[in-house]
Formats: C-alpha cells, sequence, structure tokens
C-alpha cells in the first residue's frame, strides 16, 4: 500500500532537480506540496498551534493548489528555498517583515522532527563550518588529507613548502562577481610564490592534493548509501559537467559506515 502521506519540496521556481525528482514521486504516487518561502502571503499560507494538542506541532500549510496536514508529513525535500525580501517595504518594514517570515514560517517547518529532512536547514547550516566537519570526519575512520587554514602568510607558505602539491579551496561558497559576471572559486592548484600578504587579510583553506584515478560522488538519504564515481581527469570536475561520466558504486563497508557515523553526529 502506498504511503499517503505527503512529501513537501521546498525550493525556488526554477529549479529542473527538484522538477524530476517530482516526477519520479509523482509516478510512485506519493502526494507532493512544493512551495517557495518567498511566496509568503496570497500564495502560501501556514497556521501553526503549538502547546494545544497532544502532538507537539498542528497546523495546516497552505498552497494555491495543495492544503497540507503539518503533523502528516511525510519527508521534506529542503532543496533550493527563496525567502522573501519585501522590496515593496520601506527598508524597515522589509528586515522586520523578512525576520518574521524567516523565523516564523521557518520555525514551524524546522519544528517538524517527524519528517525524514534531506536535509535539515540546521544540519546545512553545521555542515557550512568546514574545518569542524573535517575534525568529526578524522574523529569517525575517514582519512583528512593534511590542511592548513590560516591567515599567515608565512604558515601557507611553509604548509605549501613541505608539500609536493597543495590545493587552495574556499571555506563556503558565497555569490561572488567581477566586473558584474559571477565567479566561482573551484579547488586551483597554489605555489608558494602566490602567496602574499593578502592572505593576512581572512583565513584561507590550503590541502595537500590527493593524487586520484576518480572521483566519487555520495548521497546518503536515511540509511541508504548511493554512490557515483566521476571520471574527468580534472583537478576540480565540477568546472566542466559536459565532459563527466558517471558509473554507479558500491562503497567499502568501512567508508560506508563511516559516512553513516558522520551524518548521525
Amino acid at each position: 500500500m502506498t504511503d499517503r502521506r505527503p512529501v513537501l519540496v521546498v525550493t525556488e521556481a526554477d529549479d529542473l532537480t527538484a522538477d524530476m525528482v517530482i516526477r519520479e514521486l509523482n509516478r510512485r504516487e506519493v502526494p507532493v506540496a512544493r512551495f517557495n518561502p518567498a511566496d509568503i502571503g496570497a500564495a502560501l499560507t501556514v497556521s501553526a498551534r503549538f502547546g494545544s494538542c497532544p502532538a507537539p506541532v498542528t497546523g495546516q500549510l497552505r498552497t494555491p493548489s495543495r492544503t497540507v496536514e503539518l503533523a502528516e508529513v511525510r519527508s521534506v525535500y529542503w532543496r533550493r528555498p527563496m525567502w522573501p525580501a519585501f522590496d515593496h517595504l520601506e527598508p524597515d518594514d522589509a528586515r522586520f517583515a523578512a525576520a518574521q517570515a524567516r523565523y516564523g514560517l521557518g520555525g514551524t517547518l524546522y519544528a517538524l522532527d517527524g519528517p525524514l529532512w534531506v536535509n535539515h536547514p540546521l544540519r546545512n547550516a553545521a555542515a557550512d563550518y568546514k574545518p569542524a566537519q573535517l575534525a568529526v570526519a578524522q574523529r569517525l575512520g575517514l582519512t583528512v588529507p593534511s590542511t592548513l587554514v590560516t591567515n599567515d602568510p608565512d604558515e601557507a607558505r611553509s604548509f605549501v613548502g613541505d608539500h609536493e602539491q597543495v590545493i587552495f579551496k574556499t571555506l563556503r561558497w558565497t555569490p561572488y562577481q567581477r566586473g558584474g559576471v559571477p565567479v566561482t572559486g573551484w579547488a586551483d592548484p597554489v605555489r608558494a610564490t602566490e602567496i602574499d600578504e593578502r592572505v593576512a587579510v581572512a583565513p584561507h583553506l590550503f590541502q595537500a592534493v590527493v593524487n586520484k584515478v576518480a572521483d566519487l560522488r555520495v548521497l546518503v538519504v536515511g540509511r541508504e548509501v548511493f554512490a557515483v564515481r566521476i571520471e574527468s581527469g580534472m583537478l576540480d570536475w565540477r568546472k566542466d559537467y559536459s565532459a563527466l561520466s558517471y558509473r554507479v558504486v558500491d562503497l567499502p563497508d568501512r567508508v560506508e559506515k563511516a559516512l553513516l557515523a558522520y551524518l548521525a553526529h
């Protein structure tokens, strides 16, 4: 019997990946409610009660085409949500309304502890701190390349000199433009001669190069692990998706267990 509890897909309007997931859910006859937090207002309404019912959270979320009972939500696919900016309001009013939307709607959704989240926003926020995640990974049995986080130019040059090859990686993806053109920070090789006093402005992440034969992209949903081997020949495979080939693979049992422990941390 098909589980008739709904799946929430929270994302912006233009999201091809979410479209494909929804098509598959529809094929499996799984009820889906898709919405974007930026639509709060006439196109998105939430009403939630706390403390007055046996369930911690009860209420409804309504879109023009769906009404969802919050207590019945099966899963939440937190993909690429956009929050409202309220540009039509005065700046102070817009900031106030934006905060109420984020912490009202967001807080209500975050309170749903029964559904499977992919991924819970608070877990996503924790994962943004790459140095902390490297330490957790090592504690749980994963091998971590030699890494330096520093804003000391001398330390950076010394680290580069101690290793045969070193790359620079951003600590967190951030929207960035030069001359109105979007710029992406790839994992790029770095030489000691390229490091100057500008490193002192903010911490940088330097990492010893791992000589590889391929890359693995691993997704974990609940306790299910899905691994794909990516053939690219590039240091950073994200630079050219059209040049990639993929093959489904199985992970070593030790690695799979470490990843599950990592995500349960």
